[in-house]
Formats: C-alpha cells, sequence, structure tokens
C-alpha cells in the first residue's frame, strides 16, 4: 500500500513538472479554445511562409486537373525543369518566350485547392490559367466546342432550403470578408483569350451528326464536387447560375487567387452535354476536347497574352 502511494505521489509531481515547463512564469495555462486560436509559434510559421523569395522573372501558371490535359502543354515546352513538393510535380520552362509553370491538380475542389496552394506559396506566379474538359449545360453547345470563363462560382455553395439552393460565399479567412458567388476573371488574360480565339485555327469535330467547326463562346463556368449528368440538373443550373458549362475545380482555384491577387482565367472544352450520356460522351470527346482547350492556352502565352498587356 505504502509503495502504491508513492507511485502517486511520483506520478502526480512529474504532470505539475510538465505543466509548469510549457507554461510561461507568472501567465495561467492555456484554454482549450485559446490553444486552438494561438497555436505555439504560430507567428514564426507565418514569418517563414511569406518570407520565401519569388522568382527573378514573372511566371505564369497553367494548372489542369488531370495528368493528360497538362501533358498536352508540357510538350510545347523548352528548357524544361521539374520540382516535386509535397508529391506534387510542378513543371516549370518556357511556351515561347513566357516562363511558365505547369502542374495537375487532381479532380475535385479539395484537391485544386490543395495543388493551387503549393503553386501561390512557392512560385508565386503572376497569373493562372486553369484549363481542361467540362459539361455543357447551354444548350447550343456541343463537344468540343470552348468556353471561356467570365466568372466562375460554386454550384454548392450556400445554404440548402426545401425549395432549393440559396447561393452565398463563405467569408474569407484571410480577410473575414464575405467570398462573392461569382469570381471574375482576370480583366488581361480574358481579353488575351478573346484576341487568341479570333486567330486560331480548331480541327473539326466528328459529331454523330457529321463535322463541324468548334465554336469559342464567353460564359459562366460552375464548379461542384459531383459530376453532372442530369438533364435536370444541368437546367438547374442554366436557370439559377446563367452556367454555360459545369466542371469540378475552376471555382477552387479562382477562389484562391481572389483571396491572394492573382489574375485568374478558367478555359474548358466541352466534352458532353452533362446529360445521361454524358459518361459515354466524356470517353468519346475526352482527347479532342482536351487538345482544343490546350490549343488555346498555348496560343493565348504565345501570341495573346502578349498583346492584352501592352
Amino acid at each position: 500500500m505504502k509503495r502504491c502511494c508513492i507511485a502517486v505521489v511520483l506520478c502526480l509531481t512529474s504532470a505539475f513538472s510538465l505543466v509548469s515547463c510549457t507554461t510561461a512564469p507568472g501567465s495561467k495555462p492555456q484554454g482549450r479554445q485559446d490553444a486552438l486560436e494561438s497555436p505555439p509559434h504560430a507567428q514564426e510559421v507565418v514569418s517563414e511562409v511569406s518570407s520565401r523569395p519569388a522568382p527573378a522573372a514573372p511566371v505564369l501558371a497553367l494548372l489542369g486537373a488531370v495528368r493528360p490535359e497538362v501533358t498536352l502543354l508540357q510538350s510545347m515546352l523548352t528548357d524544361v525543369k521539374s520540382q516535386e513538393i509535397e508529391g506534387i510535380e510542378f513543371i516549370s520552362g518556357r511556351i515561347g518566350a513566357e516562363p511558365v509553370v505547369l502542374a495537375w491538380t487532381g479532380v475535385g475542389k479539395v484537391n485544386a485547392a490543395m495543388t493551387t496552394t503549393l503553386l501561390l506559396e512557392h512560385f508565386h506566379p503572376t497569373r493562372v490559367i486553369f484549363t481542361g474538359i467540362a459539361g455543357g449545360i447551354d444548350p447550343n453547345l456541343e463537344p468540343g466546342d470552348i468556353v471561356i470563363a467570365k466568372q466562375t462560382a460554386y454550384h454548392d455553395m450556400g445554404t440548402l432550403w426545401s425549395q432549393g439552393i440559396e447561393y452565398g460565399g463563405v467569408k474569407s479567412r484571410m480577410t473575414g470578408e464575405p467570398n462573392p458567388v461569382f469570381f471574375p476573371a482576370d480583366p488581361v488574360l480574358l481579353g488575351a483569350a478573346e484576341e487568341a480565339a479570333k486567330s486560331m485555327t480548331f480541327g473539326p469535330v466528328g459529331l454523330r451528326t457529321g463535322q463541324r467547326p468548334p465554336k469559342v463562346v464567353v460564359g459562366t463556368v460552375v464548379t461542384g464536387d459531383v459530376f453532372v449528368a442530369s438533364k435536370e440538373k444541368s437546367a438547374e443550373l442554366a436557370k439559377d447560375l446563367g452556367a454555360s458549362a459545369v466542371e469540378m475545380e475552376g471555382a477552387a482555384v479562382a477562389q484562391l487567387c481572389c483571396q491572394r491577387g492573382v489574375g485568374c482565367l478558367v478555359i474548358r472544352s466541352i466534352s458532353d452535354k452533362a446529360d445521361r450520356s454524358a459518361v459515354m460522351d466524356k470517353q468519346l470527346f475526352y482527347t479532342m476536347a482536351a487538345k482544343n482547350s490546350a490549343g488555346l492556352v498555348a496560343k493565348i502565352v504565345g501570341e495573346g497574352l502578349k498583346r492584352g498587356t501592352e
């Protein structure tokens, strides 16, 4: 019994000693909420992240959701260098005379946000272009057509009432201000994309009804963590958000860029019509759609961007 009492006393003494080592003299131990809001060394961590040096020359970032979308652009690069950060490969080089950095994000908003955060922190791009495929909401769009997003929005962000969703942005963690429902495109990139599209020649698209040249439109691209294959949902997105196309990453990239003051543009080529045949059509038209989108991005970088910044 005596030995048990001694053991308990020693344990309690060790515990109190541990508290006294982690608490500054004259102060009281942090409560749970205080500890969560003020983690140890928080200021040192923020200072270290924000002090990363920017690249010597301005760099334009080009992102895609999946590897083939980025591989098309990578094949156009010169002076290629590869760097892995947190398991994500970033490829630097030049398209023409323009320094660029490429990466593929993975599918979905979280993957896109994670890769974009690493990109912004380590490469400090002046602007970001997101390229890839999307489902067509506008009934006038066919596979191979391209949507240059004048704005992007989440279609699954807001308050869900019994009568439907009320769209609204959450507060920015950086400023405390509410994010907008629509994230506007960078005006320089938007203008450069429109100019590049005027002189761009796309290969004809083979559809079930025959061949037709792709068309380029400026519209609204909406983002959510679901693959839309529903005519009814497509009609809802067109009615409520004025959507031209739907995908799964663009608004997440646009939100981060908006909060960090970095210009962003989303360009999507239609691979399907976001209806019951979407899964099959995506497989059929994916390669052609991705090629069209990547081709326009390369044209913007090589020619249009220079004119847009003059």
